[in-house]
């Protein structure tokens, strides 16, 4: 057989393969993924959207390369870095470097941007989410208000920005349905990852007779535990790390928000938006977790006040209001 035939064969073929499955080279092309955290991947917020990417990286979508600990002088800087490296997306938060961040964006325009951000989605490449777990977190609210037995419910937070504040409000809001009596001490750590200081924070509420914590950071479930207390986790479910100690936990899944970006980066379609519903129960961007170790503890008629609740949310017969005010303590 002749090369000149050859040759032809080929490119006859190429074009057959092309018309058959024109989007073969476009699924087979990995796109690169960089993700920026300015805290490391073991704490919660952060370590959902690692989760989330990696299980990506091990289906084959994407390619993905993350930094932790960046400081917030630095955040900047890396960002230059993974953009001009030629990253598709570049998922992080910009809370405490929003002008910067969206400064970046702005040169970048080629460059799709998800970002945790209280602020608005800019065009035509500044998309922004948030951990919408307010329903989860009212949920798990109802399980502690069901389990104390002192009636007092202690809280511990990072800071009182408007995504800690929403579920805080929405978890003494779901404690206060089942049981009116409850009382709440709230304090903040004015830190994101600090477990000394949290825990430091859980003894001294459970020393004024708070039986059970609401441990919206890491430490708080360490207090509890060396207390013998009870605790209520956030974002991720740590019942395997602490069976006797963690009752519930409001679950974020942030795998719904990174697939869909994914998706859209490679249709072409990526765009500014807000992917703050994809956080919501509806989404299945958030849940309670299983109660496990303490499923016959709970009182019965608790769980199935919680489960009802849970269904009219998935329904839509009942919404969780979103309160960003800065929640305070009502114990005397």
């Amino acid at each position: 057989m002749s090369l000149k035939l050859i040759s032809r064969r080929a490119v006859v073929l190429a074009a057959t393969l092309a018309t058959m499955a024109p989007g073969l080279a476009l699924a087979q092309a990995k796109l690169k993924v960089a993700g920026i955290y300015t805290v490391p991947f073991e704490q919660q917020w952060a370590g959902r959207l690692h989760t989330a990417l990696k299980a990506a990286e091990a289906r084959g979508e994407i390619e993905y390369k993350a930094s932790e600990n960046v400081s917030n002088a630095d955040y900047e800087r890396v960002m230059r870095e993974y953009a001009t490296a030629g990253n598709a997306l570049i998922v992080g938060e910009a809370f405490a470097v929003e002008a910067a961040a969206r400064k970046v964006a702005k040169d970048f325009p080629k460059t799709a941007f998800l970002m945790g951000s209280s602020g608005k989605p800019a065009a035509p490449n500044f998309s922004v989410f948030d951990n919408y777990i307010q329903e989860p977190a009212y949920l798990s609210g109802m399980v502690a208000g069901g389990m104390t037995k002192s009636n007092k419910i202690g809280m511990v937070g990072g800071f009182p920005i408007p995504e800690v504040n929403r579920l805080m409000n929405a978890f003494m809001a779901g404690a206060k349905e089942v049981n009116p009596k409850v009382e709440f001490s709230v304090s903040f750590i004015n830190s994101w990852f600090d477990p000394p200081k949290a825990k430091e924070a859980a003894f001294a509420m459970i020393d004024k007779g708070a039986d059970v914590m609401y441990a919206e950071r890491f430490g708080v479930s360490d207090a509890a535990k060396e207390k013998g207390k009870l605790a209520i986790g956030n974002v991720i479910n740590t019942q395997p790390q602490y069976p006797d100690t963690v009752v519930a936990s409001a679950m974020w899944h942030f795998e719904p928000s990174a697939d869909r970006a994914i998706k859209l980066i490679k249709e072409g379609k990526f765009a500014a938006e807000d992917y703050g519903q994809y956080s919501m129960m509806k989404y299945k961007g958030s849940s309670l977790a299983p109660l496990g170790t303490f499923e016959k503890k709970v009182p019965a008629d608790i769980v199935t006040k919680m489960k009802a609740k849970e269904k009219a949310i998935l329904d839509g017969s009942f919404t969780v209001v979103v309160d960003d005010t800065q929640p305070k303590s009502t114990a005397k």
